[in-house]
């Protein structure tokens, strides 16, 4: 089991502008203590179930971009980014940049998008069938792939086209980036999956993240894929403490909904959970921290971690 951190809040003190510096960090401090992955969301606005709308929050990819040059061994990651947001071409060659400067830690996380209160205030249409956007998602990896590899790249889909399109240099991993699609919808996400994907991203408990690998495993047999060929993962919120009372103090202060979504446990109901992610196939568990509280951090790779070497 190897572990990662992902970072939706960008609440780390009063001062807006230092955001950067406190999530850089971050990041090194995830790399220094054994963490493999560091990722972000690709939002424009705090999403509802993290925060308010009216939060501090940086964009992504130019984010992920300043993080590759501060950072060495650690991977990184949208999770994930909307095929919306920009013209797949566009982020076939942004991706290919931010390969290039963490000389080749980047994995192009990619979904089909969602939020359409951020759609609407940023002037993107919306198409209100998910269908339509998966189908949307699959025309951008496909351009994404060819433009990786080919040297002038054309597409004709139904929604995107390029013509001899040219990216140079190319990434620097080969043949390419390793392609994360996130989302867990049974009939139609998961078989992308299955089609396109190097690994998935699962939210939710284990009995539900097994339930996910497993369509997704009848996705690959059903396409002559490989099912362990994919890299499984799942990404969870989380609070620990050492034990009852602190957790309950802690869930006081930080003022934790309830009911919590995610886990907010002791860091012996944490191990356990882990090792149910660890028993149901999860090859990667990323966590991220309410409210970027570090103690939960600290506690991850200090008194969990260790239980977990590979």
């Amino acid at each position: 089991m190897k572990f990662g951190i992902h970072n939706p809040s960008w609440l780390f003190g009063s001062d807006p502008s230092q955001i950067f510096d406190e999530v850089k960090r971050k990041a090194q401090w995830a790399e220094m203590h054994g963490f493999t992955w560091f990722s972000l969301m690709d939002h424009l606005i705090q999403i509802r179930g993290v925060g308010e709308a009216d939060e501090p929050f940086m964009e992504g990819w130019s984010t992920l971009s300043a993080l590759a040059a501060v950072t060495s061994k650690i991977r990184l990651a949208p999770l994930v980014t909307s095929v919306a947001y920009r013209n797949p071409a566009h982020l076939a060659k942004i991706a290919a940049g931010v390969d290039i400067i963490s000389h080749g830690r980047l994995t192009f996380g990619i979904g089909a998008g969602w939020n359409v209160q951020e759609y609407n205030q940023y002037g993107w249409d919306f198409p209100e069938k998910p269908a339509v956007r998966i189908a949307q998602m699959e025309e951008a990896i496909q351009i994404a792939l060819a433009m990786w590899r080919e040297p002038r790249a054309t597409f004709d889909g139904k929604y995107f086209h390029i013509k001899e399109a040219m990216l140079e240099p190319k990434p620097v991993q080969k043949p390419h980036p390793p392609i994360m699609i996130g989302g867990s919808g049974e009939q139609l996400t998961l078989r992308a999956v299955a089609r396109w994907g190097d690994a998935c991203n699962i939210f939710g408990d284990p009995d539900t993240v097994k339930q996910k690998f497993d369509v997704l495993k009848k996705h690959c047999d059903a396409a002559g894929r490989d099912y362990n060929t994919i890299q499984r993962t799942n990404l969870t919120a989380m609070l620990i403490a050492k034990n009852e009372a602190e957790l309950k103090a802690k869930m006081e202060h930080l003022e934790a909904p309830q009911p919590f979504r995610g886990f907010a446990v002791t860091v012996a109901q944490a191990a356990d959970l882990i090792g149910h992610f660890q028993d149901i196939g999860s090859q990667l568990f990323i966590m991220s921290a309410y409210k970027n509280d570090f103690e939960t951090l600290e506690l991850l790779a200090s008194d969990i971690m260790p239980h977990f070497k590979e």
